[in-house]
């Protein structure tokens, strides 16, 4: 019984800050979208999104036990059979994603590089206006799949009877101690901190002439879109 209320460390500082940036980024950039006067808002938010998935790619290979995707990436047979265990309502326990929760964030990473892939040929006019739409469509899925994983994080809160938005914050799960991970690596989460806000401030630099008055037609700096407001 002690086991299973000890506090034990399961999401190191990367995976964490990772998470909550990747929600601010992503918030920014779909909220910004629709505005010329916030181009480079939009701009900056997602190439940041890019780097943090590219962060997030890295880490998945080389991070802390419950970061890496051998950890949690499952086959359709895990998937069903945890399905279906939440529909008996004997829940499978899992201190790090539920094999469901593991699908979602893969969709979730490849709808990620979608959306930057496409955003990046559109802001350098690599391509027609069917950039464009498999921008949007990428960007509204990767919505949907926003709306479908905080649905199951809710649910898998109450079903598991544990606080899954608190322990992104705190990095603390109800486990044996045996089962926690040894290091949080605040460092790497330091670093990364450090370079996007680092990466903000070299945006910021040009935001001047971006956002005080139009945008110039041709301009190098903005390329013109006619699908533009």
């Amino acid at each position: 019984m002690d086991n299973i209320t000890t506090k034990i460390k399961v999401w190191d500082a990367p995976v964490r800050v990772f998470h909550w940036l990747l929600v601010l980024s992503f918030a920014g950039a779909y909220l910004s979208a629709e505005s010329e006067r916030w181009r480079l808002l939009h701009v900056t938010l997602g190439y940041t999104l890019g780097g943090l998935v590219a962060f997030r790619l890295v880490w998945g290979l080389i991070g802390t036990r419950y970061a890496r995707f051998a950890s949690f990436v499952r086959g359709p047979q895990a998937v069903l059979a945890y399905l279906r265990s939440l529909r008996d309502g004997q829940p499978q326990h899992h201190l790090g994603h539920n094999p469901a929760g593991a699908v979602a964030i893969v969709l979730l990473l490849l709808a990620s590089v979608a959306v930057d892939g496409s955003g990046w040929a559109i802001y350098n006019d690599l391509g027609g206006e069917w950039l464009s739409d498999l921008h949007e469509v990428a960007s509204t899925t990767m919505l949907l799949l926003v709306a479908v994983h905080i649905a199951g994080v809710l649910v898998a809160s109450l079903l598991h009877r544990e606080n899954l938005v608190r322990a992104m914050v705190t990095g603390q799960k109800n486990g044996a101690p045996a089962d926690g991970i040894r290091r949080a690596w605040a460092g790497v989460a330091v670093v990364l901190v450090l370079a996007v806000l680092g990466y903000w401030w070299l945006q910021w630099q040009s935001a001047p002439e971006a956002i005080d008055g139009p945008v110039s037609t041709g301009s190098a700096k903005y390329p013109s879109h006619d699908n533009d407001d």
